[in-house]
């Protein structure tokens, strides 16, 4: 049974393994689209037995926020706005494959919670477009 009807974001749906990151951010097997203050790095592949169709990570930098505390906001806001719009892309994903999904945070300043929710909402049509 999948996460995807499902209003919570599980430690399932998270991606943990060095490998699928390593894979996620090399030359060829990605693809890149940005919303401000957000990128997005996404691949499909072959969904395994068993895994999740939509696999996520949130990266942001030291370099952007040298405390943890606003660092952990922003993932904060980025986790609760995928939670809310997730479906707009797990609508779409074939049953053979699972996506996976990194988002990066890229500006060196706080946004509200509305302006990260948009640009989430906004990167995760831009995904379903090329699924």
């Amino acid at each position: 049974m999948t996460g995807l009807a499902s209003p919570t974001l599980s430690k399932r749906e998270r991606i943990v393994s060095r490998k699928l990151i390593e894979l996620l951010f090399s030359k060829g097997s990605s693809r890149s689209t940005s919303a401000f203050p957000l990128r997005i790095v996404f691949m499909e592949k072959k969904r395994e037995e068993g895994e999740e169709p939509i696999q996520i990570m949130i990266s942001v930098s030291k370099r952007h926020f040298k405390r943890a505390v606003k660092r952990n906001r922003v993932k904060r806001q980025i986790r609760e706005a995928y939670r809310h719009h997730k479906t707009i892309l797990a609508e779409k994903v074939p049953e053979d494959k699972s996506i996976a999904i990194a988002f990066i945070w890229q500006a060196d300043e706080l946004f509200d919670s509305q302006q990260v929710e948009r640009s989430v909402k906004r990167l995760l049509e831009k995904v379903t477009e090329n699924v």
